[in-house]
């Protein structure tokens, strides 16, 4: 019996542990257009602990990569963070800054909805923020920015492949994102607020 009980207060307070941690870790969800090139940017803030390229906002079941622009998806990427190292504003404001969010035709040399830019808010306090930013980043570049603030919808991760390709691929992932224009593109709309956040 007291074996039992035990085992019950120990797995009890491991289950508080688990459920401690799961609060202390917050959630983002952006489209940014390429998934491998906005996983390799949030990768390089301070206080994101992981990130996942994957599929967001469709119609079909475990999209893939030869079904997810028919099925509506966007490619995504859903980041991880500690929120007492990097708050879910910074995050924004990071995003907006590695982004085109004016081009309401894809992004750089991606076109089409799937690389379309979008910020999927996890709840209502996601939302506002969400909204804030978008407002802001439209006063400071003096244009209107198309980013949508997407409905909460399930991310689907993408396939293994895909996941760390700029790690995996270097020299595939370096000539695609120079020759796709990101960061010049980036750097003449932005200036000197371009890749906000991002550790150099």
């Amino acid at each position: 019996m007291f074996r039992l009980l035990l085992s019950t207060a120990l797995m009890t307070g491991a289950l508080t542990i688990a459920s401690a941690q799961a609060e202390e870790t917050g959630v983002a969800i952006f489209a940014g257009g390429c998934f491998w090139c906005v996983e390799s940017d949030f990768d390089q803030v301070k206080g994101v602990t992981s990130t996942i390229s994957g599929y967001i906002g469709g119609t079909l079941d475990n999209p893939t990569y030869q079904t997810h622009v028919a099925g509506g998806d966007r490619e995504a990427v859903e980041i991880k963070y500690d929120p007492a190292v990097v708050s879910y504003a910074e995050l924004l404001k990071t995003f907006f800054r590695t982004v085109d969010p004016t081009d309401d035709g894809g992004q750089f040399c991606d076109r089409g909805h799937s690389y379309t830019t979008a910020v999927y808010p996890l709840n209502d306090a996601q939302a506002a923020l969400a909204r804030q930013a978008k407002a802001e980043a439209e006063t400071v570049l003096g244009k209107p920015v198309v980013t949508e603030i997407a409905p909460s919808a399930k991310f689907w991760p993408a396939e293994d492949y895909h996941q760390g390709y700029y790690e995996n691929n270097p020299v595939r992932y370096k000539y695609y994102r120079y020759a796709c224009g990101r960061d010049s593109q980036i750097e003449t709309l932005w200036g000197e607020e371009a890749f906000f956040g991002l550790e150099k």
